[in-house]
C-alpha cells in the first residue's frame, strides 16, 4: 500500500456503479474501471473522477468490475452521471452482452 505526501496510508477506492434501462436494473456493483461512448467521445471513469454528465451514444460500457473481471453493457439512448465515485448509466435500451 502506497503513501501519500502526509504519510497515510492510500486505499484502494472504488467506484460504485449501476447500469439501469426503461425497463430494469441491468448491472449493479463496485468496480474499479467504467469506460462509456458518449456523444463527445469516449470516456474513461476512475475513482475520484471530477463531476461529469454526459449524452450516451450507441455503443459499449465496459466495466472492470473491483475483482478484475470484464462485464460489457450494450447501452443507447440515455446519459451517464458520475458524482462521488458513483457512476450511473440510464438508458432506454441496455443489456449485458458478457
Amino acid at each position: 500500500m502506497g503513501r501519500n505526501a502526509e504519510g497515510h496510508g492510500l486505499g484502494m477506492s472504488f467506484l460504485t456503479v449501476t447500469v439501469v434501462s426503461a425497463t430494469a436494473e441491468v448491472w449493479s456493483g463496485e468496480a474499479s474501471m467504467v469506460v462509456a461512448r458518449t456523444t463527445e467521445g469516449e470516456i474513461g471513469i476512475l475513482a475520484g473522477h471530477e463531476p461529469t454528465l454526459g449524452v450516451l451514444a450507441a455503443g459499449e460500457v465496459r466495466i472492470t468490475t473491483a475483482d478484475g473481471q470484464k462485464v460489457t453493457a450494450q447501452a443507447e439512448d440515455g446519459f451517464l452521471s458520475v458524482d462521488n465515485n458513483q457512476v450511473t448509466i440510464v438508458a432506454g435500451l441496455a443489456e449485458i452482452t458478457s
